[in-house]
């Protein structure tokens, strides 16, 4: 199966499996998103989802957060891993979306990457959610999932993942190929144990092929 061969494979299932993919994570605005994305990071969105209610509630918007202090947004999210230092990046990036951007979350990377507790994969998730730009957010399921498949090739890290997948995937499909890659990360293609015998890409997966080769061997 050639490169070509595979991604169409792979999109088309997808495409008909989870036609309306989106992200698993609650939010009723654009910042709260960004709150929700940032508290995500080496954490789960289960949990992220049992935090953010009472955040929320008391902070919705970067107004209310950014005249907060530190203590008061740890006190809600101090369940959440690393809570010390993600309260004080809400706090930052509320405080500069506030006073830079007049309270509305920028939907530039360039400009998402300089705010506080913001990498270029939260830049991408934000920009790709909200605004459906061509970005593909690389985390550990896409990251996993691209190179076991073989979506990917060679790439050892997140930016090579990314650029590749971007090179590959059609510009309209990859905001929704974010989420195909993610869900089917969290849900079916696991780190420790995959569920390939469930799996509806084993024809195009590389790692189901030397898995399978490997047991006749």
């Amino acid at each position: 199966m050639t490169k070509a061969q595979r991604y169409a494979f792979v999109l088309d299932f997808f495409s008909k499996q989870m036609p309306d993919a989106e992200t698993e994570l609650l939010y009723e605005n654009p910042f709260q998103l960004l709150v929700a994305v940032i508290l995500s990071a080496q954490c789960t969105d289960k949990r992220v989802n049992l935090t953010t209610p009472a955040l929320f509630k008391k902070f919705p918007d970067a107004l209310s957060m950014s005249l907060a202090n530190e203590k008061e947004i740890f006190d809600l999210i101090r369940s959440i891993s690393y809570p010390n230092n993600k309260a004080k990046h809400l706090l930052g990036m509320s405080k500069l979306i506030h006073n830079q951007y007049h309270d509305i979350v920028p939907m530039k990377v360039e400009e998402l990457v300089k705010l506080p507790g913001v990498g270029r994969k939260t830049a991408n998730v934000i920009t790709s959610v909200i605004a459906g730009q061509p970005n593909m957010a690389v985390d550990t399921h896409v990251f996993r999932v691209s190179n076991r498949i073989g979506l990917t090739y060679r790439a050892g890290t997140p930016l090579a993942v990314e650029k590749q997948l971007i090179s590959n995937i059609p510009e309209e499909l990859i905001h929704r190929a974010h989420h195909w890659l993610i869900l089917h990360g969290r849900y079916t293609c696991l780190a420790r144990n995959p569920k390939c015998e469930e799996c509806g890409i084993r024809p195009a997966c590389k790692y189901f092929q030397r898995a399978s080769k490997r047991k006749l061997d």
